[in-house]
């Protein structure tokens, strides 16, 4: 047994199910998925989860068949743990590639040849579950890779489309662009992903992005939004301009309502009125735009044509008010102040101030330092949201500083980014997409 199996079975018998899972994730490239599958069946059974329990079961009686693999590695993306999927359905791929279907033997007479013998699974059918697996991991270039390598396994729809999206996800323009060319019309629940990666390609081609670095150009690429600011941490350790978790300030909150008002002046957008959401953060924050852009402030209603709706973090929303963004009346605009990128959102954004994984608003309590350098927790601001727009608009506008790894970005360079989008800007469709930037895990020449 592992060190890594040994230890999450310690974590779940010392009542740590979560520990558990965590270190199984991690070690699940490393471990072969047959030795997995009695502890996952465990810690299924504890979960309530009974498809993921028999299908572990299954798989630690039946280790060698590709069935057994696929329907663990089925379970287990259909679960939310799609890292243990990747290798049993990599495995399943390589034994239903070994051993292809007898020729004239096909459903009922196959099984009544082979009475004790599952009907072999088809590889196809195994593929394009792995490639669901990478996709929630967001390894799209291993994704895009795998689909390269089994080409001659794919059909039009939907596995060339899914050629066309990894590749648009990994940073491939021009990879996408020449398989999308090459489909044909798609029909059915296809139609609406075939327009969404069409969309997407069409702003790729009017502002192809400077480099996988380039997070605001491939933000606008992948969801049609503006994204005001980038961190200025970690820009060359892998973050390149987002946030992970941030503690955000009144300061931070002043910053992204300067830069939305030099959006819409670049665009050439002047909002009839600002649209309230119901949430205290929201409202102090849709008070304090309504007085820096001069327009009306009401509570928000679903079909006004040209509000600026203004939320400080829809995941903090309620469902049924974030259900209503998703459509937009004609000029309508959503404006989210902390954009979740490792998620995807219940409604795109026009514009964002920043993308974070994680955030703390100023009003919620956070973290300090003590005088003794003790991190202890500070208490929450009560203030109404009248009085936190006051606060807000009382702000020092000028953008956080930080390690000096991030490039300089300029209200002037905002503004010229802006312009040259406005064309394809806040027209049509929103598309829901967690905004990472390109993700590059394998190699695809």
């Amino acid at each position: 047994m592992s060190t890594e199996l040994s230890k999450a079975r310690e974590l779940l018998e010392s009542g740590d199910p979560e520990g558990a899972m965590r270190t199984l994730r991690l070690a699940a490239d490393g471990v072969a998925s047959a030795e997995v599958a009695p502890l996952v069946a465990r810690l299924a059974e504890g979960a309530g989860f009974t498809d993921l329990a028999e299908a572990s079961a299954d798989l630690a009686a039946r280790p060698a068949e590709a069935e057994s693999l696929y329907r663990f590695g089925y379970a287990c993306v259909e679960r939310g743990i799609p890292a243990l999927a990747v290798p049993a359905l990599r495995e399943a791929l390589r034994l239903s590639l070994a051993s292809p279907p007898e020729p004239g033997r096909t459903g009922f007479f196959r099984r009544m040849a082979e009475p004790r013998t599952r009907t072999r699974l088809a590889p196809r059918r195994v593929l394009l579950e792995l490639v669901t697996a990478l996709e929630r991991l967001e390894r799209h270039a291993d994704a895009l890779v795998l689909l390269h390598e089994h080409d001659s396994l794919m059909e039009d729809w939907p596995d060339r489309y899914l050629t066309v999206y990894n590749a648009l996800m990994a940073g491939r323009t021009d990879t996408a662009r020449q398989v999308f060319d090459l489909l044909s019309e798609p029909e059915g629940v296809w139609v609406a992903p075939g327009r969404r990666v069409g969309r997407m390609l069409k702003r790729a081609a009017a502002l192809p992005p400077a480099g996988d670095q380039d997070l605001r150009g491939w933000h606008f690429v992948l969801t049609g939004g503006l994204l005001l600011t980038l961190s200025p941490h970690g820009f060359d350790q892998g973050m390149t301009g987002r946030w992970a978790f941030l503690q955000d300030d009144l300061d931070s909150c002043r910053h992204g309502l300067e830069r939305l008002r030099a959006v819409l002046a670049a665009t050439g957008r002047e909002p009839a009125s600002v649209g309230l959401l119901p949430d205290r953060g929201s409202r102090a924050l849709g008070l304090a735009a309504s007085r820096l852009l001069g327009v009306p402030a009401h509570p928000y209603r679903p079909g006004t044509p040209d509000v600026l709706v203004v939320a400080y973090d829809l995941s903090a929303c309620d469902p049924e008010t974030v259900h209503a963004l998703t459509e937009r009346a004609p000029g309508e605009l959503l404006f989210e102040h902390a954009t979740c990128w490792t998620e995807t959102p219940g409604a795109s954004a026009d514009v964002c101030t920043l993308l974070v994984q994680s955030v703390t608003a100023p009003w919620e309590p956070g973290l300090r330092l003590s005088e003794d350098g003790r991190p202890e927790r500070t208490e929450p601001d009560g203030r109404s949201a009248e009085e936190l727009a006051e606060a807000i608009l009382a702000a020092d506008p000028a953008p956080p500083e930080g390690d000096g790894q991030t490039p300089d970005d300029p209200d002037a360079a905002l503004a010229a980014f802006a312009a040259r989008a406005a064309g394809l800007w806040a027209d049509g469709p929103r598309d829901r997409i967690r905004s990472s930037g390109p993700v590059r895990s394998g190699r695809f020449d």
